[in-house]
């Protein structure tokens, strides 16, 4: 009977670095497709089949799943902080990259909704909660600093809570089958909230 080489006999035998590099990339970028279509609950199964290797794979790049959301997120949340770095930033200007961020990926809108508080399922605390939540908190908190320093004396949301909470709010409101839809649903929020938001779009550098 004929054996069929394995997939690892397959594999060319002094690819091991060049491969180890775009199994990582090539993780990072279904992770990121998954999460802005499912959240931050996708299941990883779901994520290495996307990225076409096996969830040992995945496991050798990312010990934990609050690895892997890490290196996701990370790319949202640098942008948003380079948007408010940037020269002539205002608030409005961030808050319009943040919208953008916000439209396109339903992990980015978890992870402002934070929190440290397990979830239960079939009588177990998900693996998620401890990790993922502990990353997203600290990420979330990143984000919430970028928008604090371009807030101006006496601003609507200048209280202890509201600019995180308005953001909340908004993101709860970004619902819809298109982009646009998104888009739309993000800005009326905005404008209910009194709150100016400039174009919103990505950050272009």
């Amino acid at each position: 009977m004929t054996q069929h080489p394995t997939a690892e006999e397959r594999r060319p035998a002094n690819d091991g670095p060049k491969a180890a590099a775009r199994n990582r990339a090539a993780l990072i970028a279904a992770a990121r497709e998954v999460y802005a279509e499912h959240g931050l609950d996708a299941p990883l199964s779901g994520i290495a089949r996307r990225a076409g290797v096996g969830q040992g794979v995945l496991y050798r790049h990312f010990p934990d799943r609050a690895a892997l959301a890490d290196a996701v997120l990370e790319e949202n949340v640098r942008e948003v902080e380079q948007a408010a770095a940037a020269a002539g930033a205002t608030l409005a200007g961030v808050l319009g990259v943040l919208t953008w961020h916000l439209t396109e990926s339903a992990a980015f809108i978890g992870l402002l909704h934070a929190d440290r508080t397990g979830r239960r399922t079939e009588g177990r605390t998900e693996e998620r909660t401890d990790g993922v939540h502990a990353h997203a908190s600290a990420l979330s908190e990143r984000v919430a600093r970028s928008l604090r320093g371009h807030l101006t004396d006496g601003h609507r949301l200048g209280g202890a809570d509201d600019l995180m909470l308005a953001v909340a709010m908004v993101s709860g409101a970004v619902t819809g089958p298109t982009r646009a839809e998104r888009e739309r649903r993000a800005l009326a929020a905005w404008r209910l909230l009194g709150v100016e938001v400039e174009a919103v779009r990505p950050f272009a550098g």
